[in-house]
């Protein structure tokens, strides 16, 4: 069997029952990728983040590296049947949850199906994705662009003024 390697965001912004705060949501999340099949191969801090969307409530993010025999479609189950273990509740689209994982890259470069689409398709545009994934994966490539998650970060972070 193939072993792939996937660059995962985490978030959080609600307590857990058991867990705790969000960033212990995450730290939580993490450990439990184990259990979900993967070997987490590097985790970044965790940071804390302004909201997206109309959640009121801070997030806190985080990437992790982890290698796996999951092709993507299986890995997206595995993280979403987390997601419900963690007490996800699919409702308000931007709204406040417990644990939102998301496959951002993944070795195999592109990946399209109906129900997912690798890379994320907004992780560019995302500094609470970026920066996180930075500090474990700098020269990650974006398969789409071909820049290293280092170029994409101060593309974002650091634009150039258009021309006149």
């Amino acid at each position: 069997m193939a072993r792939y390697a996937y660059l995962l965001a985490l978030g959080s912004n609600r307590r857990h029952g058991r867990h705790g705060s969000p960033r212990q949501v995450v730290a939580a999340a993490c450990d439990a990728l184990g259990a979900a099949g993967c070997t987490v191969e590097a985790r970044s801090p965790i940071v804390t983040t302004a909201p997206l969307g109309p959640s009121r409530r801070r997030y806190a993010n985080a990437a992790a590296v982890v290698a796996t025999d999951m092709d993507p479609p299986a890995l997206l189950v595995r993280i979403k049947q987390l997601e419900k273990d963690f007490g996800r509740r699919r409702n308000q689209r931007w709204g406040a949850r417990v644990l939102d994982v998301d496959i951002i890259l993944w070795s195999g470069g592109r990946w399209q199906s109906r129900a997912l689409g690798v890379p994320h398709g907004a992780f560019r545009q995302r500094d609470f994705v970026l920066a996180p994934a930075l500090a474990i994966a700098p020269d990650w490539r974006d398969p789409v662009t071909g820049l290293s998650l280092r170029h994409l970060f101060a593309r974002l972070t650091h634009p150039r003024p258009a021309p006149r």
